[in-house]
């Protein structure tokens, strides 16, 4: 275990004690642990090495080629489920690997009915695993042409952790980021929010009377979001949370 801390270490790993606890267990001999410890210590997230990321006290599976969900979300999912009853409709909608849809289903219970969608199938592979032990149904495309027309009007909870780093920023991103995870996930366009808006201008239809839409953005480009929000005919506030380092916008349809 020493000789792994020390080079783990070497490679710049802040925590490599607790990595290296983590590649030990994942790990089903030594051969494949000396090729764990060799994908981490040259760049690759740990999350992707061992298969799996926590969130929301869940194990999420993600892997090689997919974004892996990050803690500050993890507020996105708290207003969620203090704003949903136990048998919500919710879609997951940019949803990656699934980690929102399955944190909120698992909070609100077996009545829940849950939908994620996405235009990546690297990333779907990885949702269908995550959203199966709570029933949900993965659905493949851009947004909401994605979306079976059944769930028109129905949806009481749309979450929504889409792409939001401006273009000229994504350099500022740390290796693992933009090196391992998709593009298509961190770059949201010249300001950030291209994305945000086509979420907002086609939300409209798919809620339902009162539903909720949550979009995770910056403290910066809230007031961006919000504006888009807004002209899509929904009513908005702001949350933020100092723990998380998190802000989201929540829009609601009128009832």
């Amino acid at each position: 275990m020493a000789s792994i801390v020390e080079t783990l270490r070497a490679a710049g790993c802040v925590f490599a004690e607790e990595e290296a606890a983590l590649l030990t267990a994942a790990a089903r001999d030594d051969g494949h642990l000396a090729d764990l410890v060799a994908r981490r210590a040259g760049g690759e997230p740990l999350e992707h090495v061992v298969g799996w990321a926590e969130f929301c006290g869940l194990r999420v599976r993600v892997g090689e080629g997919a974004f892996v969900p990050r803690r500050r979300t993890e507020f996105l999912v708290q207003e969620a489920v203090a704003l949903a009853r136990p048998d919500a409709v919710v879609l997951d909608l940019c949803c990656g690997v699934g980690a929102l849809g399955a944190a909120v289903a698992a909070q609100l219970g077996p009545r829940v009915e849950l939908h994620a969608a996405d235009i990546d199938p690297v990333a779907l592979a990885y949702a269908r695993l995550n959203v199966a032990p709570y029933g949900g149904q993965v659905h493949q495309g851009d947004l909401y042409a994605a979306l079976p027309d059944s769930l028109r009007g129905r949806v009481d909870l749309l979450v929504v952790n889409a792409p939001y780093v401006p273009t000229r920023e994504i350099g500022l991103l740390p290796p693992e980021a933009r090196e391992h995870e998709p593009m298509a996930s961190l770059d949201g366009g010249a300001d950030g929010l291209d994305v945000h808006r086509r979420v907002a201008a086609g939300a409209l239809p798919w809620l339902a009377p009162g539903g909720r839409l949550l979009i995770e953005t910056s403290a910066r480009q809230s007031p961006q979001t919000a504006s888009a929000l807004s002209a899509a005919g929904l009513t908005v506030r702001a949350a933020t949370s100092e723990e998380h380092a998190a802000t989201i916008a929540v829009a609601t349809r009128a009832a």
